[in-house]
């Protein structure tokens, strides 16, 4: 079904020599589920993006050796051709998008070929069936999650019914329920005779479901493994090939983040109220949140949880109150002392050196030592390279240095571990619980269970809008929180 052979490829803008995949053999046969993983910047997208056409139609670069699906070389194919057979979500489902409506998005690869209005009427409601999306259909695209997107980037996606499907860190912005759900649709397109190739770093909800998996390393295929010799690994082999967990029970004995004593208080939150499209999102009475703490907000995707950070940090229009004891602070100023790292960091890059992009909004006066954070954050080789080049988790981490070098009181990360390899996730913990040390609050959104108990101090808990929990992650909080995501269904 797929191969490729010999395969080595640069893109365009690397440096010269520098090759992102080396001599690389590798087939897929039919109806196999096959996963890439590796270290962030190892070459799975790359991967993904040869099997789809997207190298060379769309990604210019030096290309050696021939990508084969269904015995039909990939470049002699032009990528509307392609279309028909392999269908892509992409590692940030915004970049796919064509429409403002998610009804109209479905549809969109459907209209593209032609088909009749009712044939195309048939496939949106078998999607939305499948993908649980009814709730989505007619929706503006602008007032959906992270995930709501994923949902909807895979349900336009099937609609094409293609025979191949290739999905790059399709979970990186799932909540564990969504997660659960797009297991179960691997599993259909698997048993009705798809072929799936995934680049993931989240593998246990792909262990019972994957027939191999590829690893991966500085371009090359180092080696592959069953799942019965992918898991006869110990967990420390696990974390230094920089894996994540392999099954959430496994997670144990993390020390997690510490709270900055420097600090004292509570901040208090009053009658937050905030509304997208006349709906209401937000609606909090009240809410109390120690001062130093690294909070992990968690809930499932649409919650609130982004917009509550949002609020947080004085943006976008919505009432309510917030104070720090008694003293109230203002949008205008909680706003000046926040920093932000988006769910979508591709919307923060904006100059054409990792360098260039961790200094821009920092004053001479306010420099410290770059190259020490460059060095813990483990960007120092990349520092000189454009911030739109680097791999998924390699931009995480350029915008996660941002944050902790502008030295802001209000830290908020919105899915900081997207992306993130097991080290870039340790790295990332590491830098964000510095950062604590300075900082008067820390916000984390998230839905990765290893990080936060490894990195949170705290969690709150938002559905519908509203406050559902708020907990210290104490050794009590822990065993609740580690509870809570294992009876997810």
């Amino acid at each position: 079904m797929i191969r490729l052979k010999g395969v080595s490829f640069r893109y365009e803008n690397a440096g010269e020599g520098v090759y992102n995949l080396k001599d690389i053999d590798l087939n897929v046969e039919k109806g196999e589920c096959v996963v890439l993983c590796g270290k962030s910047g190892c070459g799975k997208t790359t991967v993904t993006r040869l099997i789809n056409g997207l190298i060379p139609h769309y990604y210019e670069g030096q290309l050696k050796g021939s990508v084969f699906v269904d015995k039909t070389e990939i470049a002699d194919q032009p990528l509307a051709k392609i279309s028909q057979h392999v269908g892509s979500v992409f590692q940030n489902p915004r970049s796919q998008f064509f429409n403002v409506d998610t009804t109209g998005e479905i549809a969109f690869g459907c209209e593209n070929q032609g088909l009749a209005r009712a044939e195309i009427a048939g496939r949106i409601e078998k999607a939305a069936e499948l993908f649980s999306l009814r709730d989505l259909l007619g929706r503006s695209i602008f007032d959906l999650s992270g995930g709501e997107k994923q949902r909807i980037a895979c349900a336009s996606v099937y609609a094409v019914q293609p025979d191949i499907f290739v999905l790059d860190e399709p979970s990186s912005n799932l909540d564990q329920a969504a997660v659960i759900k797009l297991k179960e649709i691997l599993v259909k397109l698997k048993d009705s005779g798809h072929t799936i190739v995934i680049s993931e770093h989240r593998l246990y909800y792909l262990m019972d479901l994957a027939d191999r998996f590829i690893y991966l390393e500085d371009g090359k295929v180092k080696t592959q493994y069953t799942r019965d010799s992918l898991m006869k690994l110990s967990p420390q082999a696990i974390s230094s090939m920089g894996l994540r967990t392999l099954d959430l029970r496994q997670i144990n004995d993390q020390s997690g983040g510490k709270k900055n004593d420097m600090v004292s208080g509570v901040f208090r939150i009053e009658n937050l109220l905030c509304k997208m499209s006349g709906r209401t999102v937000l609606d909090i009475d009240s809410l109390c949140i120690p001062a130093g703490e690294t909070v992990a907000v968690i809930g499932h995707n649409g919650a609130g949880k982004s917009t509550f950070a949002r609020c947080f940090c004085g943006i976008g229009k919505h009432r309510g109150k917030f104070y720090l004891e008694e003293q109230e602070i203002k949008a205008k100023r909680r706003l000046k002392k926040s920093y932000m790292v988006m769910q979508d960091v591709n919307h923060q890059l904006f100059t054409e050196s990792v360098r260039d992009e961790v200094t821009l909004n920092v004053s001479d006066s306010g420099k410290g030592d770059l190259e020490t954070v460059f060095e813990k954050m483990g960007i120092v080789s990349i520092a000189d390279n454009h911030p739109l080049a680097l791999s998924g988790g390699q931009k995480q981490r350029v915008a996660i240095t941002s944050a902790v070098y502008a030295g802001k009181k209000f830290l908020i990360y919105d899915e900081p571990t997207s992306g993130l390899d097991y080290e870039s996730m340790c790295r990332a913990c590491t830098l964000i619980n510095e950062a604590a040390r300075n900082a008067e609050l820390s916000l984390v959104i998230t839905h990765d269970l290893e990080f936060i108990m490894k990195c949170c101090t705290a969690v709150l808990h938002i559905e519908n809008g509203t406050v559902k929990a708020f907990f210290l992650l104490d050794d009590k909080g822990r065993e609740r929180l580690k509870e809570e995501f294992l009876n997810i269904k």
